[in-house]
Order: C-alpha cells, then sequence, then structure tokens
C-alpha cells in the first residue's frame, strides 16, 4: 500500500555489520559492548529459537555450533534417540539487538553429523535459490508485515489504544500518534540494524500498523522479517502490550497480512521490468512465465503462506466491517488490483497471499519453485483483471475462468500434497509441514466454539 516516497522514519541508517572471519567479528562484538549472542533459528512454524552464547565462546558458533535436541524443536524430523540438532552461524548474518543492549544476534542454519539438514527451512530455501544462481539470478523479495498491537482489558484483548474506535481508521493521524513512543523505538530498533524503515502508518483495522523496509535479496529479506517479528514482539511487552501478527484476530475487521514483492535481477538489470509490455505493466515475458507457474500453483502455495486455521478467516469472499478488505480470495492478477491474488505496481510482482502466520523461508522457496516451473515450461497468466473481482458473482468468475483460493486449510493442504512440483523442491520438510498441519486441522474440528454453543445449545 505504501510509496518509499513519504518515509516518516528519517533518521539515518546504521549499516549492518559485516566480519571477514570470527576473530574480527569477536573483537567488533566485545567492543561494542556485547556480552551474549543468540544462536537463532526458526522452527518449521517461521518461530524463533535460540541458546544464549558467551561472546568468548563465539567461534563455537561458526564451527561446531549450539546444540539444541532436535525433537524439542517442530518439525526437524528428529526422533528422542536421533541426533542433536546444531544450529551453526552465519558470518553474514550477525547483528545487535538494539531493544537489549549487551546482545547480538547470529542467523543460524540447522547441521546434523557436520552437514546442512535438508529438515531446516533456511537450508530448504538455500535449496531452491542455488537453481536461481545457476542461471545468473537473485530473487529480491520486500516483505510488508502488518501486525496488531493489542492489550489485554480484563481477560480480553482490544486494540492497544482505547480511543482507536473509528469504523474506518487507516492512515489515521491520532491512531499513529498516538502509538508513536512503541512505534518509533520498533522503527529506530530496526534500522539501527541496517534495516532501512521507510514509512509507518495505520492501516485499515483497529489497533494495526504496517511498516515497510527496503528490500533485499530474499535470503536476507527472511532474516529481516524474523529479526522484525522479535523485534516487534519484546518491544511491545517491554510496554505492557500484545503485538500479535495473527492473521484474523477479530473477526469483523480486516486481517494482517504479509505481501510480498517480487523481482529477479542479474546483477545489472531488473529482469521482471519491460516498459514496453503492450498490456501497460511494464512486465517481461520472464515474469509472466513467473507470474504463470504463481497462478499454476495457488492452491497449493495457498497452504505454505497462509498456513494456520485462523489464516483462512483472512482468505474469504466479502466486504469488513470497514467497508474494504485487503486480502486475495481469487487466482488472478492485475495492475494495482488489490482484489486479486497478484497486484503489479510496475515492474515486479506483489503476492498478497502471505500473512504473518508464514515461515518466511519456506513461502518463499515454494514461491521459487513456482515461478522457474512456470518459466520452465512458458506457461503465460492469460489476461490481467482490472476490475474489482470483489463485486463479481460466481457466473462472472466461472466464464472468466478465474477460480477461488482454497477457503480452508484442509482444502489447502490437499492441494499441497497433490503438487509435486512444490513438494519436491521443499523436500523432507513438505512431509513433515503436511502431517503437523493435518493434526492441526483435526484439533480445530474437534474444538467446540462459543459460537456453536450459542447458535445449538437449545436450537434442537
Amino acid at each position: 500500500m505504501n510509496s518509499p516516497d513519504l518515509a516518516l522514519a528519517a533518521a539515518q541508517s546504521t549499516d549492518p555489520l559485516r566480519f571477514h572471519d570470527v576473530r574480527s567479528a569477536q573483537a567488533e562484538l566485545s567492543a561494542r559492548g556485547v556480552t551474549y549472542v543468540l544462536a537463532q533459528f526458526v522452527d518449521i512454524h517461521g518461530v524463533a529459537k535460540a541458546k544464549s552464547v558467551p561472546v568468548s565462546h563465539l567461534n563455537s558458533l561458526f564451527t561446531d555450533g549450539a546444540g539444541f535436541a532436535g525433537f524439542a524443536i517442530w518439525g526437524v524430523g528428529i526422533e528422542p534417540h536421533g541426533p542433536d540438532f546444531m544450529a551453526v552461524g552465519d558470518l553474514n548474518a550477525v547483528s545487535l539487538v538494539p531493544w537489549q543492549p549487551g546482545l547480538a544476534r547470529v542467523v543460524c542454519e540447522g547441521h546434523v553429523d557436520g552437514k546442512p539438514w535438508p529438515f531446516d527451512s533456511r537450508v530448504t530455501l538455500r535449496r531452491q535459490i542455488e537453481r536461481l544462481s545457476a542461471r545468473g539470478w537473485t530473487l529480491f523479495t520486500g516483505l510488508e508485515p502488518e501486525f496488531s498491537l493489542l492489550r489485554r482489558v480484563e481477560g480480553r484483548i482490544e486494540p492497544c489504544d482505547a480511543s482507536d474506535t473509528l469504523a474506518k481508521p487507516c492512515y489515521d493521524y491520532k491512531g499513529l500518534s498516538r502509538t508513536r513512543a512503541y512505534l518509533e523505538k520498533l522503527s529506530n530498533s530496526l534500522r539501527a540494524v541496517g534495516i532501512d524503515v521507510y514509512q509507518i502508518d495505520h492501516e485499515d483495522a483497529n489497533g494495526q500498523f504496517e511498516l515497510n523496509y527496503t528490500y533485499t535479496d530474499c535470503l536476507t529479506s527472511c532474516d529481516h522479517f524474523i529479526f522484525f517479528k522479535m523485534a516487534a514482539s519484546e518491544i511491545a511487552n517491554e510496554m505492557g502490550l500484545i503485538c500479535s501478527f495473527m492473521p484474523k484476530p477479530f473477526a469483523h475487521l480486516p486481517g494482517n497480512g504479509m505481501h510480498m514483492h517480487l523481482s529477479i535481477g542479474d546483477g545489472k538489470r531488473n529482469l521482471f521490468e519491460d516498459k514496453s509490455d503492450p498490456n501497460g505493466l511494464q512486465l517481461s515475458t520472464l515474469a509472466y512465465h513467473f507470474l504463470g507457474g504463481l497462478l499454476a500453483h495457488a492452491p497449493a502455495l495457498t497452504a505454505i503462506c497462509a498456513p494456520t486455521v485462523n489464516s483462512y478467516k483472512r482468505l474469504v469472499v466479502g466486504r469488513s466491517l470497514t467497508g474494504a478488505t485487503w486480502a486475495p480470495a481469487y487466482i488472478s492478477y492485475g495492475d494495482n488490483n488489490r482484489s486479486s491474488m497478484v497486484r503489479v505496481p510496475k515492474g515486479r510482482l506483489e503476492l498478497r497471499l502471505p500473512d504473518g502466520s508464514a515461515n518466511p523461508y519456506l513461502a518463499t522457496a515454494a514461491v521459487i519453485a513456482a515461478g522457474l516451473d512456470g518459466i520452465e515450461r512458458e506457461l503465460h497468466p492469460g489476461p490481467p483483471r482490472n476490475v474489482n473481482l470483489y463485486e463479481w458473482n460466481e457466473a462472472q468468475l466461472r466464464e472468466a475462468g478465474i477460480a477461488v483460493l482454497p477457503q480452508n486449510l484442509d482444502a489447502a493442504l490437499t492441494a499441497l500434497q497433490a503438487d509435486t512440483v512444490i513438494t519436491d523442491a521443499l523436500g523432507p520438510v513438505a512431509g513433515e509441514f503436511l502431517q503437523l498441519k493435518r493434526r492441526e486441522w483435526v484439533e480445530y474440528m474437534r474444538h467446540v466454539s462459543e459460537w456453536e454453543i450459542k447458535t445449538y445449545l437449545e436450537f434442537f
């Protein structure tokens, strides 16, 4: 929804830490007052996991790694009698933790028996990146995380600002101003480690916000997103608040997405851009084929990009109380069309499917696999749809050949299981993911909700 031309965060970014070797990293971190480092990775859900390591033992993170009992981590394919999961640091992914002075973070990848572990989601993404690198390409992504800033009041969850009650609060000045202390601390923390926040806004739900930061290569972008969630959650907690990336915390308000902007470069230019595009979208043939892959694999991508039961309370046909919705429901694309799964903001693609509950490494890996399949098979996405698809009826959609995204987690998992392009790309993670998410669906279906009690208790 945003452009870097209207930046609210004007402070100068600090360059991220870059080291040639472990010795220089240890010396620099010590000089900056760092006493402990977090050996941080994510589980299959994309949740940050870590051990705290004294900086004097930093060398161990880049050799053997920090040891974890694998069975205690979701989705890494290790049984109680299996080997340890060793989190080995990436020397190119070291940063301070500005909201906790004296602490630094090292992004790690899982190794088992001295080799990268294929169940680790960052390792999974690297495998797909290698497919792009073989062609001389780099995928650049810009992630746009939306979140809800909340508080607990007498057991209820509500927006952190009690005065944030407008029926249409998007871009509201008062809502932005009254959460300034939190937003500025979050923004400054990100900018201090080189994550260049260029715009902050109040979104379309009460208590909902978005910080936009500059795009980068897709691996770094995923690392930044995890750091963003760590910062947003802990700074909120320190202020007695709750920062939630739950896709749909309130049934009557718009949900939280994590739109993914996509382009491929060869080190010289944006290969997705072609200003002579007859459709006026400034997309190249390569971009159209990549887009064709996204649309062809959309049902399976939905499972990875919208991986919770709650995600499907967001991906529905219809409007919210505010009169607007920003969530896609239709497998289609268009110019500046936010009712489609893919929006085309001139020369790049914006995939509007993901939400903040997605593991960014797995979502990006799946997107690469889908896009490359489209390129290899020269899939064409069909004509752009530059109309408000929310207003179309079923007959119009059917006549145009526009399908609806899976409307619940079970349907999305079935689509994923049947899509060998995506499951083969994810490797053994796909089996773990399907198994865990099937269990989640069963638990959800067994749950008796307040709505069911209210509707059925005395009905019959």
